[in-house]
């Protein structure tokens, strides 16, 4: 990213940097790199970070009735002089600063992933019984919560059971980020129903701004935070069709490859591939062009 940002850099994830620009606030930069298995691959993925920070975006303002958000700004003219970069352009965003919850806030609505691979070894999901029986990506009878530990670098997150998340936050602050993450989960699942898309499980990041009030923070319902199914390759007893990595992990799966740093190269169909689900499933749910978004961020093509 921006070389002169560099001085002002305060963490690096698997796909986004993180800088601190003072009274400014933070400014969260998502890349093009895609990881799979905790294992950032060599190839960047074309326009990734800014299908994520525009899913985002989208997501903040559509839900900014049910929660509050760290957003400060985005757009042109919205970002400090030191983010003032073209290659930022679409990718950036001006954050608020928060005490963050130690907690991975999941919401299932679907049987997959993790859940179902913890459902299948104890007939539970971090707590919650559910019925015998069940196949891979049923639909549950409700939304259920399913917080996770956050990882470490390289580490995978660890579901965890209602007590000890209760344990890690508080009961009261329990109570209130399960209830806003389901009314955020039911809010996306019911826009992206009508569109033909499933949403079978996301993750939020909640923290407190200087006032106490809990925020909603990070991405929000993107491709890497969620899994996005279309409803018309949907069916139960397999992992259903996604818009998400999946596509990257599929490939990966029919590798002699150990999981292991270093990653292998992608093929170039797997990269326009993965590219492609990523700009359709922003197309799809945010009912405009990715294009369009381009334009109104001034990304230089």
């Amino acid at each position: 990213m921006s070389a002169g940002l560099e001085k002002y850099l305060i963490g690096s994830g698997k796909v986004r940097e993180l800088y601190d620009l003072g009274s400014d606030g933070l400014l969260l930069v998502a890349s093009d790199r895609i990881s799979a298995f905790d294992v950032i691959m060599p190839n960047p993925i074309p326009q990734k970070g800014r299908v994520l920070t525009g899913m985002t975006l989208f997501w903040l303002d559509q839900t900014a009735g049910i929660v509050p958000n760290h957003l400060l700004g985005a757009w042109p003219g919205e970002l400090p002089d030191e983010a003032a970069d073209p290659e930022l352009c679409g990718r950036a965003m001006l954050c608020q600063r928060l005490e963050m919850l130690p907690i991975e806030c999941v919401v299932r609505g679907y049987l997959a992933g993790s859940g179902w691979k913890d459902y299948q070894a104890t007939g539970t999901v971090s707590g919650h019984e559910l019925e015998p029986g069940l196949n891979e990506a049923a639909e549950l009878p409700m939304p259920i919560f399913t917080p996770a530990t956050k990882a470490e670098m390289g580490d995978h997150d660890e579901n965890i059971t209602t007590e000890q998340a209760r344990n890690l936050v508080g009961t009261e602050a329990y109570a209130v980020v399960e209830a806003a993450s389901i009314a955020l989960y039911q809010h996306a699942a019911a826009h992206a129903k009508e569109r033909g898309i499933i949403l079978a499980d996301t993750k939020f990041e909640f923290g407190y701004d200087p006032d106490g009030r809990l925020v909603l923070g990070d991405e929000v319902m993107t491709p890497d935070s969620s899994r996005w199914w279309p409803s018309a390759g949907y069916r139960t007893g397999i992992s259903p069709p996604s818009y998400d990595k999946q596509y990257v992990r599929d490939y990966l799966e029919t590798l002699d490859w150990d999981k292991t740093s270093p990653g292998p190269e992608l093929p170039a169909t797997v990269v326009s591939g993965t590219a492609g689900r990523y700009r359709e499933a922003y197309e799809a749910l945010t009912d405009s062009s990715f294009d369009e978004y381009l334009d109104k961020m001034e990304v230089e093509r």
